[in-house]
């Protein structure tokens, strides 16, 4: 088969925060029924990701959203890579956040059964490498919900 040809990836990435960044859109979305978060900065040592919602999460939700991650992280879940062309992907494969020169084939990132998406980002093995995942800190303002959360 011949190797497809893939936009290249501009920036280093700490690979347990950006898997980890999957993982935690995917509770979101089975969480509040959202999308894939639009704006996300992810470093080593602090992570920032918004969603619009419609209401405010409570504390309790917040503290469920940790204990969520940590239990899908402990899962020791496979991160796996496999190619699809556009008209070919997966029915829960978000292409919104694509940029505009996006290759025709894409990348598509699948850790376990929890979460597939398109990307071309660097990733650790398994889920257990990511490490603990914890929130430092959060709010809601004017329907965005911000999680600053960090790797430990």
């Amino acid at each position: 088969m011949e190797e497809p040809i893939l936009n290249e990836h501009n920036k280093q990435e700490h690979p347990q925060s950006h898997t980890a960044e999957h993982l935690l859109n995917q509770t979101m979305i089975r969480m509040f029924g959202c999308g894939r978060s639009r704006n996300a900065h992810i470093e080593r040592k602090k992570s920032k990701i918004s969603w619009p919602l419609s209401e405010r999460p409570t504390e309790e939700q917040v503290q469920e959203i940790e204990r969520r991650m940590n239990e899908v992280i402990q899962q020791a879940l496979p991160v796996t890579y496999e190619f699809a062309t556009r008209d070919n992907l997966p029915p829960e494969v978000d292409t919104e956040k694509l940029p505009d020169d996006a290759s025709e084939t894409l990348r598509l990132v699948r850790i376990g059964d929890y979460d597939v998406c398109a990307c071309i980002g660097t990733h650790v093995e398994n889920t257990r490498e990511i490490g603990t995942f914890k929130i430092n800190s959060w709010r809601y303002e004017e329907g965005v919900f911000r999680i600053v959360f960090k790797i430990v």
